[in-house]
């Protein structure tokens, strides 16, 4: 490796702080809550999937509360619109003028539960905002707070009354995680906390939007072997080439391994990115955003089973010596 420095977690104490934070709420799932705060440290947005009454929400709202950022929730439903999003313009009789009025995205923290239960031209709202850190409304655009995230949840598809995302928007979410069923143990002591009131009112905030926007920007120099480049490619070109891949990853795809790549390295106190980190982040970064042929669905063949597949085919530059 070029460079094998670490990173001073004095200046960036508040990241295991805030773990601690999100894990007074959210019981036994410190996988899941490493991934959300790496998505927030990489500048990118989180769509959870999962069964009703897992936590999707819950862990959304406590790191919300953990971080002390602005935050915006919104149940989307069938008549939930467009406008209601991006916000409109309205005009005003007192300055005889067409105004600007904020539409609920415009927060640091957006959380859209049950995404997939609004209309598509809803979901699509969302897409500028997501790209771009901005939305336009009535040709004059309106730059989002900084930092912005957007953490939608999701039942899984096939629930009455959703409506699947389409894949330019599946494409904008960096990682897509599960929350999953608690063990016995981690139920048991879910209900003990929960025996007298809610755990969230307990949490406290350890950061703030000016400590999470310097953090981004450590993140993003924390350095990449150009072996580490290749090695990303590799593995996202593998999935537009696989025999049951109808539609594979793509170069948003590459950016997003990256970023997050980056971010976790970050966290476990590095300033350079492993192989294994990248291997890591394959599992959230590329399932979404990979579509299989009907011959695979019919022979039952999973995106997990085609992901393992090309790992195994994509030989890792190095391994590392920590």
């Amino acid at each position: 490796m070029e460079n094998n420095n670490s990173v001073n977690f004095a200046d960036y104490e508040f990241i295991p702080k805030l773990l601690t934070q999100i894990e007074k709420v959210i019981i036994g799932k410190r996988d899941v809550v490493k991934m959300l705060v790496a998505a927030l440290l990489s500048g990118g947005h989180v769509l959870i999937e999962d069964v009703p009454g897992t936590g999707k929400t819950t862990l959304a709202m406590t790191l919300a509360k953990a971080t002390s950022l602005s935050c915006r929730r919104v149940q989307f439903t069938p008549d939930v619109m467009a406008s209601d999003i991006t916000g409109f313009t309205m005009y005003n009789k007192e300055s005889e003028r067409f105004e600007y009025r904020n539409g609920l995205v415009m927060s640091n923290i957006f959380i859209a539960d049950e995404i997939n239960r609004t209309s598509p031209k809803t979901q699509s709202a969302l897409l500028e905002a997501m790209e771009e850190k901005k939305v336009t409304v009535d040709g004059v655009a309106h730059k989002l707070p900084d930092p912005f995230m957007v953490i939608a949840t999701e039942n899984e598809f096939g629930y009455v009354g959703t409506y699947p995302l389409p894949e330019a928007q599946l494409d904008r979410f960096l990682i897509k995680l599960s929350v999953g069923y608690p063990t016995a143990e981690d139920e048991a002591m879910i209900l003990y906390r929960r025996k007298n009131g809610d755990p969230i009112e307990t949490v406290e905030p350890v950061c703030s939007a000016d400590d999470i926007t310097r953090c981004i920007s450590a993140v993003r120099d924390t350095h990449i072997d150009a072996a580490i480049y290749k090695y990303i490619v590799d593995i996202v070109s593998a999935t537009r080439n696989h025999p049951f891949v109808a539609l594979g990853a793509s170069p948003r795809a590459s950016i997003a391994l990256m970023r997050a790549s980056q971010s976790v390295a970050f966290m476990d106190g590095r300033n350079y990115v492993t192989p294994e980190d990248v291997a890591l982040m394959v599992n959230y970064v590329l399932p979404h955003r990979i579509h299989l042929t009907q011959e695979a669905k019919v022979k039952r063949v999973s995106v997990e089973l085609v992901i393992s597949e090309i790992m195994k085919a994509v030989r890792p530059p190095f391994k590392s010596n920590e």
